[in-house]
Formats: structure tokens, sequence, C-alpha cells
């Protein structure tokens, strides 16, 4: 096995290696999404093949598209002001405890 070098700049050099062609696809257009889509019915009665036609009909009535709705934020249970609240009172109590000399017995 004969190992093939090329310089890259004056003193460096690196091994030459088989190129890989970048994968391709063998449509003309493999990045564009479609706006036809099979008759489907809408809340109003009616069919639609374009998806622009059939979202704007359910925006108008009011309807959320599943997967395109905008989430409320989740709050931890543990940020709510009364559980830190009482947390804090918690490890204040155990302190207070402690410095008094109180200590868990070891069975």
């Amino acid at each position: 096995m004969e190992t093939t070098l090329y310089e890259v700049e004056p003193g460096r050099w690196r091994v030459a290696r088989p190129h890989t062609p970048v994968a391709r696809s063998a449509l003309p257009r493999p990045f564009v999404i479609s706006d036809a889509m099979p008759p489907t019915e809408q809340v109003d009665g009616r069919f639609y093949t374009s998806k622009r036609e059939f979202r704007a009909v359910g925006r108008a009535h009011g309807l959320t598209e599943v997967g395109n709705e905008k989430l409320k934020p989740k709050m931890r249970a543990t940020a709510a002001p009364q559980v830190k609240r009482s947390r804090r009172d918690t490890f204040r109590r155990a302190a207070a405890r402690y410095r008094a000399g109180e200590r868990p017995s070891r069975s």
C-alpha cells in the first residue's frame, strides 16, 4: 500500500485521500414543498386541495393547526413563590435546631 502526499503550503504535507462526491438527490428540486394535497374537508364543509387555502380557512374560523400552536412556557413547580418560601423556612428551622445542639441520633 502506497501513501501519496501533497503539499498544502511550504513545509506542510497531507495524505491524498480519495474524493467522495457530495450526496445529491436525483430530484430536480429536492427542497421544494408542494402546495398541493389530496382533497381534504375543512370545517366549512368544502374540500380543499391547496394547503394555503385550507390553512387560511382554519385561521379564519379560529382553529389552531396541530404542530403550529404557540405553547405557553412551563413553570417549574419548585419555582412557585410559596414553595420557595416554604423551602427557605424549612432550612432556617433546621439550621436553628442544629445550632441549638440537636443532632440526629445514629442507630
